[in-house]
């Protein structure tokens, strides 16, 4: 069993949460669920989850909340897949902003939800099989899946979750290039997965906040009317 996915199914309606995790099951995954933040951060504590699967409309912390906490934590890594009943642009966005790495609107079918759930952990599989790179003061260890940047003469790790690491990955693999952003969706996401323009400049903004604590973010640069380049220069 340590080869199997392991998702947490984080969802407030008992019905949809084992509706959920029942096809999950069927379908050869591994599935703890929770029904709130306090038992999702029970689970965590005790358990190697490798997608959360995160409602957004719950009592209490709210799945934006819970999100924007989880990249802020040890948890920071887990890929997060956000459950909105809206199908708002702007409800989708916020939940981007927030940490989420992709979104299902409800009602959702539950082929829907497995394609994205794999569609996530196979990029995130795909990244942790590159080798280290290294560029200016930032540097990649592939096979540990984190990033590092030189402060003061040691390096420091640098605090990134799953989508701005491929993201990082991928500029710093093409560096001095500029790509569209239906290009960036291309390579990052998958010509595969509908995903739409924007979602790549919310995650833009995420990787140079990201940047930012270590005075790098100014290697994520807007080239006007083209796209995004990465470089070491300013």
């Amino acid at each position: 069993m340590e080869n199997v996915d392991h998702i947490l199914v984080v969802d407030d309606d008992r019905e949809i949460r084992q509706m959920v995790a029942d096809y999950l099951k069927k379908n050869g995954l591994r599935v703890s669920m929770a029904g709130d933040g306090r038992e999702m951060h029970a689970v965590l504590e005790t358990t190697a989850i490798d997608l959360i699967v995160l409602d957004v409309m719950m009592p209490g912390e709210d799945g934006l909340v819970l999100s924007r906490n989880l990249r802020a934590s040890k948890h920071r890594s887990i890929p997060i897949l956000m459950l909105t009943a809206r199908d708002d642009e702007t409800d989708r966005i916020i939940g981007l902003e927030m940490g989420a790495d992709d979104y299902v609107v409800k009602p959702f079918s539950s082929r829907e939800l497995l394609a994205r759930i794999r569609a996530v952990m196979r990029r995130t599989r795909e990244d942790d099989e590159d080798g280290n790179v290294a560029i200016g003061d930032l540097r990649i260890d592939g096979a540990a899946h984190r990033v590092f940047a030189a402060m003061d003469g040691s390096p420091a790790p640098v605090a990134i979750g799953p989508t701005e690491y491929r993201l990082l990955h991928f500029f710093m693999t093409h560096p001095e290039r500029v790509y569209t952003r239906s290009q960036l969706l291309d390579h990052v996401w998958g010509g595969s997965v509908y995903v739409e323009e924007r979602t790549v400049d919310v995650h833009i903004r995420r990787l140079r906040k990201t940047l930012e604590p270590h005075q790098l973010e100014h290697m994520v640069q807007t080239v006007r009317g083209a796209g995004y380049r990465f470089s070491a220069s300013a």
